[in-house]
């Protein structure tokens, strides 16, 4: 598809609903009237970029009434582009229409008319992991190790613990590592550094001894003076 096959069937969704509607006006792709009513301005593209979010924001001094325009996007990640850019979109107070191979157009939100809602769950899952967090691994983005969680730092914790004082019960890698779901971290055993060699009772793995030296740097260990 190129970028001229998507104005077809802009313009025929636009004038089955009573507008009339011309392309390239002024700097705009599309520009729609019906009556006296605001006009409607869609920028067309074939793909998502931030140029094409920078061009229809600017569009907003003109008229509220601003959507982009993109053939719909197919593939493995075709939804998760939908659904992230439909939910910029609204934030930004844009609409969106996708126009697929077939030629059908499809809104599949409208400017202004919708907002992103803040989940309160999700906040305080974000402020949990933020003080389970020892520290600053991380340094602000990945690094060349991986992304470390307070999950992996209790792991590590959990780790040097055995480590130093050989296998032991999940009550005593609890108190000593600080750690108070060790008996259930170290059974999940996600990372693969746990075996259970008795009731109750943990070693360390070879994968837990490498874990411990691949992660030196991200952890902590438990101040026994608490």
């Amino acid at each position: 598809m190129r970028e001229q096959a998507l104005y077809p069937p802009i313009k025929a969704l636009l004038e089955r609903q009573g507008y009339e509607v011309k392309g390239e006006v002024g700097a705009a792709d599309v520009v729609a009237r019906r009556g006296e009513e605001p006009p409607v301005i869609v920028e067309l593209k074939l793909r998502f970029s931030l140029a094409l979010f920078h061009q229809a924001v600017a569009r907003l001094a003109i008229t509220d009434l601003v959507y982009i325009a993109v053939a719909r996007p197919t593939g493995k990640s075709a939804r998760r582009a939908l659904r992230d850019n439909r939910a910029l979109c609204r934030r930004l107070g844009l609409g969106l229409i996708t126009v697929r191979a077939d030629g059908m157009a499809e809104v599949l939100c409208d400017p202004g008319q919708q907002s992103l809602r803040r989940s309160q769950k999700r906040a305080l899952r974000l402020l949990r992991e933020f003080d389970r967090l020892q520290g600053d691994p991380n340094a602000g983005g990945a690094t060349r190790h991986g992304i470390v969680t307070g999950y992996r730092q209790d792991a590590l914790r959990c780790a040097a613990m055995l480590a130093e004082h050989g296998p032991s019960r999940g009550i005593e890698v609890a108190r000593t590592a600080a750690v108070p779901a060790a008996t259930r971290l170290m059974r999940d055993n996600h990372y693969g550094w746990f075996e259970r060699i008795g009731r109750g009772v943990y070693a360390l793995t070879p994968s837990g001894s490498e874990g411990l030296r691949h992660w030196a740097y991200s952890w902590e260990p438990a101040d026994e003076s608490d």
